[in-house]
Parts: structure tokens; C-alpha cells; sequence
């Protein structure tokens, strides 16, 4: 066997010694260091020739991104002795002038200390950006870590603030706006960067501001939206700044930028985004007051219609596509036909909503006024006259004059529904004669018939969706506030004064609401209309973060159940699309109670988190895929309270945009074995589906009716959501988020949440007699298309990209907007996470945004391209 010996291999030892050319750069600090003494101090002469040196050795010395420069490599370990050296100086131009050089130096060395900043102070006060990018991004974090250490002790910060504004327009100035905003948001300046903003960085800014309003709590929140909203108005851009205005909620802000406005073409841009708001302005001119009024909404939705070759009306047979249901057997169970026209009423009114034909309600039989109405029984027919309201969806004109019939019925439960389908008719437009006050006003004393009442109540709520009204306070206040009158009587008008009212924390409204919670018995308060009270005062709150404390304080004092759930109600209202993430994690927090049913305690207000979860995480992209993880646990783990919400609150989080990982789930909900949670899963599917016409949403729904054939109740919930996948063949929305998901829509949020909450209790109301609330969606109902307008308000057809819309912001250039593009021309239809762009160059767009109605301005730099 052979010895095996070790082997010494000689490693050649470091050299640390210098490089030839590097010698000259340790030789200056070297010499500084070496010189005696009194020689340094008597030849001052000295002083200024080796910091000159050293500032120049550190000026131009070049260094990759990996390595340190050289000059300050060598210059670091005698960092101690040049802080003596400086220390020891009297005061003069010398001693500033080394300061500078302390202050580049204490970049390499204790960030604690914040050197950095403290010579820079002492030192020469040369321009900022002398020392180039990095030393400026050093010194902006140590002034922010600065301003914090004496906010604490409440010291005096303007030399900070003085300096930070001499840092902001050399950030601005070399395309770190983020660096910038992020500075002047940290030392409570923003309104001072209007100042430095120039025409070439606003763009930029506004992005980025815009986008960290979300993570902002309040007022820090409003305070860079107004930054945002001057720095566009400096800069003369109306649409952008109104905007902000909007996402503002501020009134007086959006009338002095209205009327500020010269150009008539940016004006009448103004107005048909105010319009998609459902905003009301004064104005005296007419032809804006028409597109404040939505006027023309149905005209142009019809021209769409006509483009895309969709006039002729379906029928429900169409939707439901029966012959390609899987039969199970060949004795089906006969459902009720009562119930199956019913569902047929609905899918019928939602698939031709806005298209003013159909095949069942219009079809010219004058049996005392439509035969299919008498296919219903009693509250089925109130749903299938007010279904008129839905095909004749925003014209006003035609549509009274289609129902108008109707309203003298002799039956009660179809002159009912000619009063909801008034108000259906009139929602989201506005008619200078008020149609729906005259008409629906008139029978809120109807004491004979209280279905009339509440029709007309509802009828109200959803003509008048977000207008503020005070003529509206005055009728439905005193119905609210007479204890004579039934809980359900008294719910309904608060519901439709939380709709009128959404988002204005109207104080007599509020007071009056949590008057009647507190006088009422406890009998009354049980009922299950009594949670739109509840959700009517939650609206008036929609919104208003911390101004709803007060509401919340008072809910502590009504000791019924209803108290904690209006409170929840109320909170998950106030922080809705704030994506907060504490008043999230209290919505989690009260579904992690466990209640006892021999306790009898009251665990409905879980019901009402869950949807919360779903409410505030709206409009935030990370916060909404966290909610959507955050319920698979609840489903797995939660009571049945909370499971049969679950399906709600993903429908609501994914309103008309069908996520494949979303659908996979709700399929796996619909065959749960709790009968609810069923119910809202196959409901939760039509909500993500609504408008898009999507293949497997409609497969998948045909699924479930053949699965569910005996089940009465499912299947007509399965006929619904089929409805609502095809609603308005495919050009509809309901959404409530817009403008390039900017915008939340308070307006579109009551009805979609009056819907949310009748199906907390699917087998009472839905499934019982009041299936009309359905009807609530209509508020959130929307064309998804894009039409280009010329300055004549006349549609003009462009060529336009529409592709996925991809997150710019902080991006450096002029980064691609949209990937994946596919070019059209207008009137295109555009899905939930679509953008459009114009292709060409010859038209400049006065919205900010390519979406609803866009006006066009000829360019005037245009020039054809020539042929060859």
C-alpha cells in the first residue's frame, strides 16, 4: 500500500499594496496625515491646494457599480484624523471647504451618526448635486432620518425642510421623481412640490402620487391628491385634475374646475366624466347639461348595439341552451312553472337590458296590457312589470310611455311593479322634467296597498342613486321615523336614503336612522328587513374613514343584535376600497368568534365582516389577492354564518372579471351541501361572469342546471346567474370600479350591495317575495365600450389598440401602457383589465383615459404619411 504524504502548496501572500497608478491617490490623505503638526498650522497656504486635490481625485475617479471609488477606499481609514484636523480649524473658507469633503466621505462610514448631513450644514453650501446622484439619494435619507429623531422630540426641522427643497428639483431634474415624492411625503411638504414640477416631469409625478394614495392613511391621503390635482391644474390639464378631484368626493373642487374650464371641447369632456359618475353640476349651457344628464347614453348604447349586430332580442331559450344540458334521466321532475317563469322574467329583462326589444314583455298582446305578466303569480308579477324598466334601461321618453299602461293596472302587484320599473327606467340618467319624483312621489301615502309603497320607495332609490336630493329627505324621512309603520315599510326607506344619500354622512338622515334602531321593539328589530336599515345607514357612510366614529359610538348604545351588525356594516361602508389593512384584519378578527347555538348569541354581523374583507380590499390589486386567500381559509374553518358569505364576497372582489382560479372555486362552492352556500355560489359565479358572455362560466352554469333539476330553488338561481353572465349580450358591467380602475363608483356600490345583502337571507327574500331587489344591480350596470366622439358630439370612427393594461408607474422612459395589443376601430367593448390606446396620431383624446365617451381634437401637427 502506498504512503500517502501531505502536500504543502505555497500560497503567494496578498498584496495589498497599491497599483502604480493608484499610488498618486494614497499618497494627498497620506500627506495630510504625515505633515507635522505646526507646519500644517502655520502654512495655512497648504490647506486649500490638498483639499482642492482630494476633490478633484474624487470628482473624476470612475468605478464600476460593484466597487467602491478608489479615493474614498483610501480616504476612509483616515476618516477619524481629518474629523480631528477638522475640528481643530477656526473658522474659514478652508474648514467649509473640508466639511464638503467629510460630508461625501461619511457616505463609506457610520450611518448613524448621519455625518453626511451634519457637514453638509457646516460646509460650503455648493450646489447640490456637485457630488453627483448617489451622494444626493445619501443625503435625502439621512434628512428624512433627521426629521423623524426631532419629531420626536418636537425640535425645529426648517433647516431640514430648507435643504430638502434644494434636494427636490435635482431629483425632479434627473428622472427620480419617485426619490422626490417620497422626500417632500416624508417631511409633511407635498404641497411644495407643485412648484418644481415642470411640463416634462408631471406626467411622471402624478403617476406615482396617484398610485401611494392607496397606502396613505388619512388626511396624508388627501393632501397628495390635492398636490396632484394643482400640479395638473398648473399645467392646464382640466380632465386629469377632475380626475382627482372625483377620487377626492370633493364637490366644490369639481365645480370650480368646471367652470374654471375655457375650452368648450375639454368642457364637454368634463361633463360625460362627471356623467360616468353620476355626478351633478350646474351649468346654464344645454347641450352640456345633456351630457351631464346621460341624455344620449341610450341613443349611442343602441348605435353600439347596431355595430356589433346585436338588436335582435333573445330569448330566455337562447341563454339557457337546454338541448346542450346533460338530461339525467328521462323523468324529470316538472318544476314549478310559476317559479321557471320567474327566473325566464329575469333573464329576459337583464340579457336585453338597454335594448328596448324583447321577445315576452313587448311583444304587441294587449291583454289588459302584456300577457306574460299573468305567467306570474303576485309578487312574480311586480318582477315581471318592473322587468319593462330593465329592456327600456335609460330611455326615459319611450320607456314612461311603455309603462305608463301599467301604473293604472287595477292589480296591485302590477301597478307595483310599473312603479319599481319607473325608477329602473330612470336610473343613472337624469331627465330635466323628474319623471320618476312626479310619478313615484305621489303613491309613498298610498295607504291601501304597501306593496305599492314600497315599490315606489325603491323605485326612488334607484332613480335617484347618489343625486343628494333634499325634496327626497323631506318624503322618506317621516316613513322612516313613524313607529306606526312596519320594520319592513321602514327598512326599505332607509335603504333608498342610503342610496340617495351614498357617501354624504348626512347628519338628520344618520340620526333619524339610529332614532328608530333605538325606539323600535326587539320583535321588530329581529325582523330580517331590518338589515337594510342597517345597510342604508352603512351607505350614507360610504367612504367618510374616521367621520363615521360618531355613528359607530352611538351603535354601542342599541343592546339589540342589530347594533353590532349596523356597526360593521357602518365601518366595512366608511373603509370601502381604502384597501386598510387594520379595519381587514378586524374583519378577520370578528369571524375568528365562535358562538354556541344553546347561547342563542347573535352571530349574524360575521356574515357582514366577511363581505367587509371583500369591500375594503376593492380596487387594490395586492390586498385582493390576499382577501381571496384569506377566504379559502374561512370556507375550510369558518361556521356556516360566515361559509355562506364567503361566495358573496369573492363576487363582489370579482365583479364581470372572470379569474379562472375565482370560477374553479365557485365550482367547487356549488356543490356544496349547505344549501346557501350553493345558492351563493351559483349566484357568485353570474356576478363574476355578468356582461363578458364568458364560454366557461356559461359551461359550467349549464353544468349546474342539469345537476340541480329537481332543486326548484337552485335551478332558479342557476337561470339567473345565466342572465347576468349574459347581461346586455355581452356589452355590460358591473363593475364598480372605472376609468382605468381608478375610480370607485359609490352609486354602483348600493346596488350592488343591496343585492349582497338579500342574499344573506337567499331563502327569505330572494327565494321568497322580494326576488324585485335583484333589480338593485341596475345602478352598477354599464356599457363597457369606448366611443369616440368629434367636437359635433358625433360618434367618429378611429383605429385603437386594446390590449392588457400593464403598471407603469416609477417605470423609467416612456414604458408600453398595454401588451398584447389587438387594433380596432371604434366602438370597441373593453373587458375589466383591458386598456385602449389610439394607433394613430391624427386625433389628440381630451380624456386622460380611453374609456366611456372620449372626445376627439383634430391634431393640428398632423401630417399624412405619404404613399409610395
Amino acid at each position: 500500500m502506498v504512503e500517502k504524504k501531505a502536500v504543502t502548496i505555497p500560497v503567494p501572500a496578498a498584496d495589498n499594496s497599491p497599483m502604480e497608478e493608484d499610488k498618486p491617490l494614497k499618497k494627498t490623505p497620506k500627506e495630510l496625515k504625515d505633515a507635522p503638526k505646526e507646519e500644517l498650522e502655520s502654512d495655512t497656504k497648504l490647506y486649500n491646494p490638498s483639499l482642492e486635490t482630494l476633490r478633484t481625485l474624487i470628482l473624476t475617479s470612475t468605478s464600476s457599480m460593484t466597487s467602491v471609488p478608489k479615493p474614498l477606499k483610501y480616504l476612509r481609514p483616515l476618516y477619524p484624523d481629518m474629523v480631528a484636523i477638522h475640528d481643530s480649524w477656526a473658522e474659514s473658507a478652508d474648514k467649509r471647504f473640508l466639511a464638503d469633503i467629510l460630508s461625501i466621505l461619511a457616505m463609506t462610514y457610520d450611518d448613524d451618526k448621519l455625518d453626511t448631513l451634519k457637514y453638509r450644514k457646516v460646509g460650503s453650501q455648493n450646489a447640490i448635486g456637485s457630488w453627483g446622484h448617489e451622494y444626493v439619494k445619501h443625503l435625502s435619507t439621512e434628512i428624512g432620518l433627521e426629521y423623524e429623531k426631532r419629531q420626536e422630540t418636537e425640535a425645529d426641522t426648517e433647516d431640514l425642510i430648507a435643504l430638502a427643497l434644494e434636494v427636490a428639483p435635482f431629483f425632479l431634474a434627473h428622472n427620480a421623481e419617485a426619490d422626490a415624492v417620497d422626500l417632500l411625503m416624508q417631511l409633511d411638504i407635498m404641497p411644495k412640490l407643485v412648484a418644481f414640477v415642470d411640463k416634462n416631469s408631471y406626467k411622471r409625478v402624478c403617476l406615482y402620487i396617484s398610485s401611494c394614495v392607496s397606502y396613505l392613511d388619512s388626511p396624508d391621503d388627501m393632501i397628495c391628491l390635492r398636490t396632484a390635482h394643482d400640479i395638473y391644474l398648473k399645467h392646464d390639464k382640466y380632465a386629469e385634475a377632475l380626475l382627482i378631484a372625483i377620487r377626492m368626493s370633493d364637490k366644490a373642487l369639481m365645480q370650480s374646475l368646471f367652470d374654471g374650464c375655457s375650452d368648450p371641447l375639454v368642457k364637454k369632456q368634463l361633463a360625460f366624466m362627471l356623467a360616468r359618475q353620476q355626478i351633478s353640476i350646474e351649468t346654464e349651457d344645454e347641450d352640456l347639461q345633456n351630457c351631464l344628464n346621460n341624455t344620449n347614453l341610450t341613443t349611442h348604447f343602441t348605435d353600439l348595439a347596431r355595430e356589433l349586430d346585436l338588436m335582435e332580442p333573445k330569448t330566455p331559450e337562447d341563454i339557457y341552451k337546454t338541448h346542450l344540458e346533460h338530461k339525467r334521466s328521462t323523468t324529470v321532475a316538472q318544476v314549478d312553472s310559476a317559479r321557471q317563469n320567474l327566473a325566464s322574467t329575469f333573464v329576459n329583462a337583464f340579457v336585453n337590458a338597454g335594448f328596448g326589444v324583447d321577445k315576452l314583455m313587448m311583444t304587441g298582446e294587449e291583454e289588459e296590457g302584456g300577457g306574460w305578466i299573468y305567467k306570474n303569480k303576485e309578487h312574480g308579477m311586480i318582477s315581471a312589470s318592473a322587468s319593462l324598466g330593465m329592456i327600456l334601461l335609460w330611455d326615459v321618453d319611450m320607456g314612461l310611455s311603455q309603462i305608463d299602461k301599467f301604473i293604472y293596472a287595477e292589480d296591485e302587484y302590477i301597478k307595483a311593479g310599473a312603479l319599481l320599473a319607473v325608477g329602473i327606467v330612470n336610473s343613472g340618467v337624469r331627465n330635466p322634467a323628474d319623471p320618476a319624483m312626479a310619478v313615484l312621489s305621489d303613491q309613498l301615502d298610498d295607504t291601501k296597498s304597501m306593496v305599492n309603497r314600497i315599490a315606489a320607495i325603491q323605485g326612488l332609490g334607484l332613480a335617484y342613486a347618489g343625486s343628494a336630493r333634499e325634496e327626497l329627505s323631506e318624503l322618506l324621512l317621516p316613513i322612516v321615523s313613524n313607529s306606526d309603520n312596519s320594520m319592513e315599510l321602514a327598512s326599505f326607506a332607509a335603504l333608498a336614503l342610503g342610496q340617495i344619500f351614498v357617501g354624504t354622512c348626512e347628519g338628520e338622515i344618520t340620526s333619524t336612522i339610529l332614532q328608530t334602531m333605538l325606539e323600535r321593539a326587539p320583535g321588530q328589530l329581529g325582523e330580517t328587513f331590518s338589515r337594510f336599515m342597517a345597510l342604508g345607514l352603512g351607505l350614507l357612510h360610504l367612504g367618510s374613514r374616521n367621520q363615521s366614529d360618531v355613528t359607530l359610538e352611538t351603535l354601542k348604545a342599541i343592546e339589540h343584535p342589530i347594533g353590532k351588525r349596523a356597526s360593521v356594516i357602518v365601518e366595512i361602508c366608511a373603509y370601502a376600497g381604502s384597501g386598510d389593512v387594520l379595519h381587514i384584519q378586524r374583519m378577520l378578527h370578528y369571524c375568528n368568534d365562535h358562538f354556541d347555538a344553546e347561547s342563542g348569541a347573535d352571530d349574524e354581523f360575521q356574515a357582514y365582516a366577511v363581505l367587509g374583507i371583500a369591500l375594503i380590499a376593492l380596487g387594490e390589486d395586492i390586498g385582493a389577492e390576499m382577501a381571496l386567500r384569506s377566504f379559502t381559509h374561512l370556507m375550510h374553518y369558518g361556521e356556516p354564518v360566515i361559509r355562506k358569505a364567503v361566495p358573496l364576497a369573492i363576487g363582489l372582489l370579482c365583479a364581470s372579471n372572470p379569474v379562472l382560479s375565482v370560477l374553479d372555486t365557485l365550482g367547487k362552492y356549488s356543490h356544496d351541501t349547505d344549501i346557501e352556500v350553493a345558492l351563493n355560489s351559483i349566484f357568485a359565479m353570474g356576478m363574476v361572469g355578468a356582461g363578458t358572455n364568458n364560454a366557461r362560466v356559461a359551461q359550467m352554469l349549464r353544468h349546474l342546471a342539469s345537476y340541480y333539476h329537481k332543486e326548484a330553488s337552485c335551478l332558479f338561481v342557476v337561470r339567473i346567474a345565466q342572465g347576468l353572465l349574459h347581461m346586455g349580450k355581452g356589452t355590460l358591467t358591473i363593475n364598480p370600479l372605472n376609468t382605468d380602475r381608478q375610480i370607485l363608483s359609490p352609486v354602483a356600490l348600493t346596488g350592488l350591495l343591496t343585492t349582497l345583502t338579500a342574499f344573506t337571507d337567499v331563502k327569505t327574500l330572494i327565494l321568497g317575495r322580494h326576488h324585485s331587489l335583484l333589480y338593485s344591480l341596475v345602478t352598477a350596470m354599464y356599457p363597457r365600450f369606448l366611443i369616440t366622439l368629434n367636437e359635433d358630439l358625433k360618434s367618429e370612427v378611429v383605429t385603437v389598440r386594446v390590449g392588457q393594461a400593464v403598471d407603469v408607474v416609477g417605470q423609467a422612459g416612456r414604458p408600453k401602457t398595454i401588451t398584447g395589443f389587438q387594433t380596432h376601430s371604434t366602438p370597441v367593448l373593453l373587458a375589466y383589465s383591458e386598456r385602449a390606446e389610439l394607433s394613430t396620431e391624427e386625433y389628440l383624446p381630451q380624456a386622460p383615459v380611453l374609456e366611456g365617451f372620449v372626445l376627439l381634437k383634430k391634431n393640428p401637427d398632423y401630417v399624412e404619411e405619404t404613399k409610395a
